[in-house]
């Protein structure tokens, strides 16, 4: 990872100055680096020391970061990571322009690997990263949204890019096409796990835990998955409750919505469906040489049901 984020930093270099500040600033905020670290860790998993996996690595790093001061703008949020956004300190003009920045700067990195079918995987993921983002879009405030257009969502929105990074190891170490879709699917699965987590924690943690406003996906119309499970188990009355805030983005029963989530288990039911997702991702990876890194990614997948922040 300290080879990683050599890379990132002699990659950002700009002769804008401005663009160097608002990429050095959101790259810096910190964050897990789990697209990245999943990269080298599916790498060692299967035995490759390839010397492009850290530019690689830095590449997914780039267009994770472009898709957040790009998410950040359309959901007009103000607080990532227990700081103020790029949007909040720079502005919404500055922080779409550096979006595209590291979107076009991870493009030219792949083209420096030179392998067609990286630029093919990461090409088509950043495609359906877009899409997913449109999708939820016109999904805003609709309450009827269910399960399983949630799940296409956050795997399109989400999950890509865990799948990308997973896949990139195999890809450029030429194993067979088995081990890379064993890979591609550990990625996928640990993406949406993550995501179904993330999710679970807007109504569980506090705002100085998570590292933005609680709430923030309510206010923007966005249902998640324990939001379903609360509509699907909760009584006509507490669906109205959930129903109008959806609808109309309207935060003044924040409390009650919570208190509805906790009484009709609906954490409980989102965390299982996170379950499911982290074994089909340990299934995957259980398939892989037993090696240390093969154990990061099994402990990995099993930690994120642990996670509260």
């Amino acid at each position: 990872m300290q080879a990683v984020d050599g890379v990132i930093a002699e990659r950002l270099g700009s002769e804008v100055p401005l663009v160097r500040e608002v990429a050095q600033y959101i790259i810096s905020a910190g964050g897990k680096r789990l697209r990245p670290a999943l990269l080298l860790l599916v790498s060692g998993a299967i035995g490759s020391l390839h010397p492009h996996r850290h530019t690689l690595a830095a590449v997914v790093e780039f267009i994770h970061t472009a898709t957040l001061l790009h998410d950040d703008v359309v959901d007009e949020s103000t607080l990532r990571r227990g700081r103020d956004t790029a949007n909040e300190r720079f502005g919404n003009a500055a922080s779409v322009l550096v979006g595209d920045f590291l979107y076009s700067r991870a493009f030219q990195m792949m083209v420096d690997v030179g392998n067609m079918r990286v630029m093919e995987v990461l090409s088509d993921a950043t495609n359906i990263i877009a899409e997913g983002e449109v999708l939820q879009l016109m999904n805003m405030h609709d309450a009827t949204i269910d399960e399983a257009t949630y799940l296409r969502v956050i795997r399109s929105k989400t999950a890509k890019l865990f799948e990308a990074s997973a896949q990139l190891a195999p890809i450029i170490a030429g194993s067979d096409p088995h081990t890379e879709a064993l890979c591609a699917t550990y990625g996928q699965a640990l993406g949406t796990a993550f995501q179904v987590i993330d999710d679970v924690l807007d109504y569980e943690g506090s705002a100085e835990e998570l590292g933005k406003n609680l709430g923030d996906d309510l206010r923007e119309g966005k249902v998640t998955l324990p939001i379903i499970c609360a509509l699907r188990a909760g009584n006509a009355e507490q669906r109205k409750v959930i129903c109008d805030a959806i609808e109309q983005g309207d935060l003044s029963h924040l409390h009650d919505i919570r208190d509805i989530i906790l009484s009709t288990g609906a954490l409980e039911a989102a965390r299982r469906s996170a379950h499911a997702e982290a074994q089909r991702a340990i299934d995957a990876a259980s398939q892989l040489p037993a090696n240390e890194h093969r154990a990061g990614l099994l402990q990995l997948a099993a930690g994120l049901l642990e996670r509260r922040s």
